[in-house]
């Protein structure tokens, strides 16, 4: 039986379910270049307004999938578990998180990528590293995972091609929100890349790129459920991304203080998301360790440095700073009522740190540096946050979009905890 486009198009139009066999055909069609671009945009507008159900879902996550190869990790001789972040404003975990459930025991094959938009890149924080190497074969992601249990690299084109010609087209057509495009582009890649297991870090909040927490548990859960349907153990943890995560917003500020946590400190927040997600992928992986202890006794950091060796990184080099550096002072005493997560993101982005277009440079050097958090009391005149940029454009423009950032006014506080809520197979 023939399978046009056009009637693929129309029937989810019309509301109507589509068969496996037309999913299967107008990805793999797509894929191999004979559907249009035009025409793969009309279909992920018409899921976007009319969804897909359960079984749509899985048929089209499995046509993704299979769209190219599947890494075999049947070599590592440990139990392999993966981490993956929706992504936020100073979102650095994945530094940290590798190495420490590696100490533990696990394998972790961290497949990364760049920031676009407000929210960072885990490649361009590693880019940061003089010499580090993220373009890895295959052959050498495998030596690497087996032998030091610590890899994060980029994802080769043959993972996963259908999510990747789609993430680019629903970038510039309006369709990225969507609870079922979203989960099948996360789930294809993750599932393609073999791990056992996987724990999803779905961030909430102003600056994540689900704002409402019933949609993120929506996400989660559906997320969740791929992965179990594929032979993947999954959970996902919500966490609270209102406030930027950590006390930095920029590549090089990132890395410097990841290490910070793999030397036993850093700011609170971001070591409880790093201990709550090793926990969990633990779990998953039949691991009984301490991660904190790892932390403590410095075999995190040591694997830290065997991975970074590994992909060619001096973890003894200095890192790249900012030649321009301009203190943001409080205007009066009072308390700090909010630090809007959305506004850091983007002044970091406009001080060169990201990009707004996937061809755009990023300074390893350039961001934000917060020196408060919300609910500390501040006087008149203290320094509440650094701005660090390569040039007086790329300042000027990050400190106008950060005017604003850091809202005056509120009760002081402690800290309330990241962790929102855990989800889980049934």
């Amino acid at each position: 039986m023939s399978i046009s486009a056009v009637e693929v198009i129309v029937a989810k139009r019309d509301g109507a379910e589509l068969t496996d066999a037309q999913i299967r055909w107008f990805l793999d069609a797509y894929t191999r270049g004979e559907v249009a671009h035009e025409q793969a945009s009309s279909l992920l507008m018409a899921i976007v307004f009319r969804g897909l159900g359960p079984r749509e879902l899985a048929t089209w996550t499995d046509a993704m999938i299979r769209s190219g190869e599947r890494l075999d990790l049947s070599s590592v001789p440990v139990p392999t578990v993966d981490k993956h972040s929706t992504g936020g404003v100073g979102d650095k975990i994945s530094l940290p998180l590798c190495p420490l459930v590696a100490a533990c025991g696990a394998a972790v094959p961290q497949l990364s990528g760049r920031g676009l938009g407000h929210t960072g890149g885990t490649l361009d924080k590693l880019d940061a590293i003089p010499g580090f190497r993220s373009d890895l074969t295959g052959a050498e992601f495998v030596r690497q995972l087996a032998g030091i249990g610590a890899v994060i690299c980029a994802a080769g084109a043959g993972l996963a091609p259908a999510d990747g010609k789609l993430y680019a087209l629903r970038d510039v057509t309006g369709t990225v929100e969507s609870i079922p495009l979203i989960a099948s582009s996360i789930m294809s890649k993750k599932i393609a890349e073999g791990t056992d297991a996987l724990v999803l870090d779905v961030k909430v909040g102003i600056g994540a790129f689900m704002r409402d927490r019933d949609r993120a548990l929506e996400l989660a859960r559906t997320m969740v459920g791929l992965g179990e349907a594929h032979g993947v153990r999954t959970s996902a943890l919500l966490t609270d991304m209102d406030t930027p995560l950590g006390r930095t917003a920029g590549n090089a500020l990132e890395v410097a203080e990841s290490l910070e946590v793999l030397e036993g400190g850093g700011p609170a927040d971001v070591v409880e998301v790093t201990l709550a997600l090793a926990r969990e992928m633990l779990g998953l992986a039949g691991i009984d360790a301490d991660p904190a202890a790892a932390l403590a006794d410095g075999r995190a950091m040591d694997r830290w440095r065997a991975m970074v060796r590994a992909q060619g990184g001096d973890p003894d080099a200095p890192l790249p700073v900012a030649p321009l550096v301009e203190e943001v002072r409080a205007p009066d005493a009072g308390v700090v009522g909010a630090v809007d997560a959305f506004a850091v993101g983007i002044a970091a982005v406009r001080l060169g740190a990201g990009r707004a277009r996937r061809e755009d440079p990023v300074s390893p050097s350039a961001g934000v540096v917060l020196r408060v958090s919300p609910g500390d009391r501040v006087t008149a005149g203290q320094v509440l946050a650094e701005l660090h940029a390569d040039d007086d454009g790329h300042m000027e423009a990050g400190r106008a979009a950060f005017d604003g950032a850091i809202r005056m006014g509120g009760p002081p506080g402690a800290p309330r905890s990241r962790i929102l809520e855990r989800v889980a197979a049934p």
